[in-house]
């Protein structure tokens, strides 16, 4: 993978001009892409910004979010050849910050749950996972060194757990979702992909500029609960394992580590989630879904069908309790910096048919809390698993920096199965 940190040094130290840094990338694409499928348009010259903290850094933007160079598709052919005339707000900031927009990479159609011909990189027989499926597979791939997707289920969790990469869904509305295509307006959250932790942080703290974001010189040792989401069922055997591994890790690193359960009323917040996106959903695609019925993705389609009759009561009471659920949550960081749980019940599924599923990362979305991708395990088909790291609302850095612990403990421990 291409680490945006390692470029940063080169640039800065005279050793790779920025420029040269943007054509590794655009060669890379033209090497690899033929054979995963992350990109749906991309330049064919791109120059690198005078200034930034972000020059020389080639970007990937998931094609639901506006772009006024490039076609904005959605994935869906309702929108083929579509160009907006401005970009989104996301794609604005990384400009400002001196990156260089590279091309759009695959989505899943409205960023649902259809799945695109995109490839796991780690292994082809397999999906990368979605909705945000070129972008983790462009940075698996070693494509680019930052994407941006994004989550309203578990969009940017879980492929980068399937892709083997570092990704963060930051608290909600830390980066605007202004100019994107919106699902549910409750839920939508942009996020970054890129190779490490270190790298996702200065990515995250060139586009909002909060410096605050980079990781500091020393990582602290963070308190640690350990959360297995029963409610969300049994994970497979290489999540399991991920998750295990990760705690041995950072318990042999000298952090405290305790099993923690959540209150009720979060649990029921998972049952809820889905309430909440499907009846937004139906509001935020409702021209789609009138105007172009026939030609919407199969199984968004047919989601939409199965909850179209959702009340306005029962919409209302699935925010209420998400509300309560928000109010426990913050109380349970009283005890601990940051939770450790699944990116993803195992490994990227077979073949691609499914995206997999977002079971243990739709409720952290709802809460609207920051959470980490950190690799941690490699399954015995070449197919790596992830762990999240979680900290409480607004606590971005933290998450960061404990995620980043994790990643040091980590390292040298991931093995085959």
């Amino acid at each position: 993978m291409i680490s945006l940190a390692d470029l940063q040094r080169r640039i800065d130290a005279g050793e790779l001009s920025p420029d040269a840094a943007v054509a590794q990338s655009l060669e890379a694409i033209t090497a690899q892409d033929k054979t995963i499928g992350a990109f749906v348009c991309r330049a064919e010259n791109v120059r690198a910004a005078s200034a930034g903290p972000l020059q020389g850094i080639a970007v990937g933007i998931k094609d639901i979010m506006d772009t006024a160079d490039f076609p904005t598709e959605m994935g869906s052919p309702i929108y083929r050849g579509y160009r907006p005339r401005g970009d989104a707000a996301v794609v604005m900031m990384l400009k400002q910050a001196g990156a260089s927009i590279i091309g759009k990479t695959t989505t899943t159609a409205f960023a649902s749950i259809d799945p695109t011909p995109t490839f796991n990189p780690h292994n082809k027989g397999h999906t990368p996972g979605g909705s945000s499926s070129g972008s983790a597979a462009a940075m698996a791939a070693g494509m680019i060194p930052l994407a941006l997707g994004t989550q309203t289920g578990g969009s940017v969790i879980r492929p980068a757990s399937f892709c083997g990469v570092a990704a963060i869904k930051p608290s909600y509305r830390l980066l605007p979702t202004v100019g994107v295509k919106c699902y549910s307006w409750t839920l939508d959250t942009v996020g970054l992909f890129a190779a490490g932790v270190d790298d996702v942080a200065r990515g995250l703290a060139a586009m909002t500029g909060r410096p605050e974001l980079l990781l500091p010189p020393t990582i602290p040792t963070p308190r640690i609960g350990v959360v297995t989401q029963d409610f969300a069922g049994a994970p497979e055997m290489s999540g399991d394992e991920a998750l295990r591994i990760a705690t041995r890790a950072v318990e042999k690193a000298g952090a405290p580590v305790r099993a923690l359960d959540l209150p009720r009323i979060v649990a029921e917040a998972w049952s809820a989630q889905p309430v909440i996106q499907e009846f937004e959903a139906h509001r935020a695609l409702a021209w789609e879904y009138r105007e172009h019925y026939d030609a919407m993705a199969p199984l968004l389609r047919a989601k939409l069908d199965e909850s179209r009759d959702t009340t306005p009561a029962a919409y209302d009471a699935a925010i209420g309790t998400a509300n309560r659920a928000r109010q426990a949550l913050e109380k349970v960081f009283d005890d601990v910096d940051v939770l450790l749980t699944l990116s993803a019940p195992g490994a990227a599924p077979k073949g691609l048919g499914s995206t997999g599923d977002a079971r243990y990362n739709r409720l952290w979305t709802l809460m609207g809390v920051p959470c980490v991708n950190v690799p941690a395990f490699v399954a015995g088909v070449n197919l790596p698993v992830g762990v999240q790291v979680i900290a409480r609302y607004g606590a971005d850095a933290q998450a960061l920096a404990a995620a980043r612990f994790v990643e040091q403990a980590l390292v040298g421990r991931i093995s085959a199965a």
